[in-house]
């Protein structure tokens, strides 16, 4: 049967696929639409499937606050390049997501694919556009908090995305304050709020190293223990939030510095996430 630039355009309209995907389609249908759209999702899963191995370096990250900045999210799309990262369906797909994160908030990256659009999860919409582009699209991070007042940062190549729970305090000095402490987060990439926050392993592996770093040096076994527990605490001021230096004051820490804005004003939460990071 003839197949008209009309059906083409519809199917186009309907699945976002390019023009001579939408003629092939219709073509091997034999101007069935359903069984166009089909073969078109057949073939993002194909694609898919191929690109399965490839790693998404490159992407936009999104964020946003809902609540009356009482909650935070924030997440990664990524995607193999970043002639794609720039692509306008990759980045309606993004804002697709956050639309669907903000209304039916999903507490992780697994209910983050499985939300539902158009009766199809996010998961599946993604293969299709794979499908279109011809490259591995995945959610690749997904974070979400909550607090007295969430403070964000997007950096400006929006590959960085920052959310802060501050305590304390919300007024346009506070604020003000959060917005340099998601910068700190940016730049300093901090792994806990506190030393209490650290995961248990972490700090056994790095008083492993501690001790072993010390044994090379030729001290005694005996202070061993004693030196590498002194490297522990370095280990705190350099990777976790409160206790690294203020990167705009070093001479005080974030700890100190929040409290200098308000008495009391602190951190209760943070997230961080990065594209190919």
């Amino acid at each position: 049967m003839s197949i008209t630039a009309a059906d083409v355009n519809k199917l186009r309209q309907a699945t976002g696929a390019g023009m001579m995907d939408c003629k092939k389609a219709l073509t091997e249908a034999a101007g069935d639409f359903e069984a166009a759209i089909d073969i078109l999702r057949k073939k993002g899963q194909k694609i898919s499937a191929a690109r399965a191995d490839r790693s998404t370096t490159e992407g936009v990250v999104f964020i946003a606050t809902a609540h009356n900045d009482t909650e935070g999210y924030v997440f990664s799309l990524g995607c193999e390049t970043d002639f794609v990262a720039k692509n306008t369906d990759f980045v309606a797909m993004g804002n697709l997501i956050m639309q669907q994160v903000l209304a039916h908030k999903p507490a992780n990256l697994e209910a983050v694919n499985a939300l539902v659009v158009d009766g199809r999860p996010i998961a599946e919409h993604l293969v299709d556009l794979v499908g279109k582009i011809g490259e591995k699209i995945e959610v690749v991070q997904y974070a979400t908090i909550t607090g007295e007042k969430i403070v964000t940062y997007l950096h400006s190549n929006q590959k960085v995305g920052v959310l802060v729970a501050l305590k304390g305090g919300s007024g346009a000095a506070e604020v003000e304050a959060g917005k340099d402490v998601t910068m700190q987060i940016a730049a300093m990439k901090p792994i806990a709020l506190d030393k209490d926050d650290v995961d248990p392993t972490v700090i056994q592996r790095e008083i492993e190293i501690g001790k072993e770093q010390a044994r090379a040096e030729g001290k005694p076994e005996a202070m061993l223990e004693k030196i590498a527990l002194g490297k522990l605490t370095r280990f705190y001021k350099d990777n976790t939030l409160l206790n690294q230096d203020f990167v705009k004051d070093n001479k005080v820490s974030i700890a100190q510095y929040l409290d200098s804005v308000k008495k009391g004003l602190t951190v209760s939460a943070f997230s961080r996430v990065g594209i190919g990071q």
